[in-house]
């Protein structure tokens, strides 16, 4: 199987461990992730199996949305529930217009300090290694893009945000972040990654639907789609790429890794897909409007 798991990973499960699980489930050789969600967290991991592991770098450009909810007054070492406690701040009072001023101060690019529990690694370790360790080290800030952050549900101390960003983004140190600057701290106690790029998780599928599915005898012929079994095709899931067809004697060129020149018609700059004059995805190119070299090779694009 070729195809781009949208999966609801349940609370409780490393992002590789969900794709360890997805794996065994569909019997297939390889697979990886575009994008990881902490453990305590739900909602939208893409799991690419097989030929679709070469598009995770692409995927994981696509923006992201999550919904928190944060606890107001206490802040932990983790920026969220399952850490220690490091401060608490009782009988304070949460102005929602403040708030709101605060989060505005959030959008944006802004600079983000990796938190130390987290899978970032220096000099090859992972950060959340030293952190349990007692060991805290200096973090680089990193540029990130927060597109929006709205107020869903105000019942202090607990306040439901949900927010739209980059690729990159700590959701947990930004609500950490916000907490310093309202003066009192807070932590993450839910959260969900709600959308990556068009992929919503109202269409995803958990573990025990894919487990159900895969003992269809063909799933090919099972008329998947992403709405009802949350399985997508390497073509679909690069819906946000242009594509470009070209005949059968170019086609051997390209999946050898050779550049070709398309000699007529117009065809868009940058990453595109490649296809078949059946429509069939062979691969992705970069174009610089005349030449298009080989990025990807796909050998099998169905499902």
């Amino acid at each position: 199987m070729n195809a781009v798991v949208l999966l609801n990973k349940p609370k409780g499960f490393t992002s590789q461990e969900a794709v360890n699980k997805v794996k065994k489930i569909l019997k297939v050789k390889k697979a990886g992730h575009a994008g990881t969600l902490d453990p305590m967290a739900t909602g939208v991991l893409l799991v690419c199996t097989n030929e679709a592991t070469k598009i995770t770098s692409f995927l994981m450009e696509l923006e992201k949305e999550y919904l928190f909810k944060a606890r107001f007054g206490v802040s932990t070492d983790t920026y969220d529930a399952e850490g220690k406690i490091t401060k608490t701040v009782e009988n304070f009072e949460l102005d929602r217009l403040k708030l709101e001023e605060v989060i505005k101060k959030f959008t944006g690019e802004i600079m983000q300090i990796p938190p130390m529990y987290s899978a970032k690694k220096v000099e090859g370790t992972p950060l959340y290694k030293l952190a349990r360790k007692g060991i805290e080290i200096e973090r680089t800030p990193k540029k990130v893009t927060i597109y929006s952050i709205k107020i869903e549900s105000f019942e202090p101390p607990f306040i439901i945000f949900r927010v739209v960003c980059s690729k990159g983004t700590y959701v947990r140190s930004l609500c950490h972040d916000i907490g310093e600057e309202i003066g009192v701290g807070a932590h993450i106690i839910e959260l969900c990654r709600t959308r990556i790029g068009e992929f919503k998780v109202e269409n995803s599928i958990d573990l025990k639907s894919l487990k159900e599915i895969s003992n269809i005898k063909s799933l090919k012929d099972s008329s998947l789609s992403i709405t009802k079994n949350g399985l997508i095709s390497i073509d679909d899931a690069l819906y946000f790429l242009p594509s470009v067809n070209i005949h059968n004697a170019l086609i051997k060129r390209f999946i050898n890794g050779n550049p070709i020149r398309i000699s007529s018609g117009v065809v868009p700059k940058g990453f595109l897909k490649v296809k078949d004059n059946k429509g069939k995805i062979v691969g992705i190119g970069y174009s610089n409007g005349l030449i298009i070299k080989p990025e990807r090779i796909i050998w099998e694009e169905e499902l």
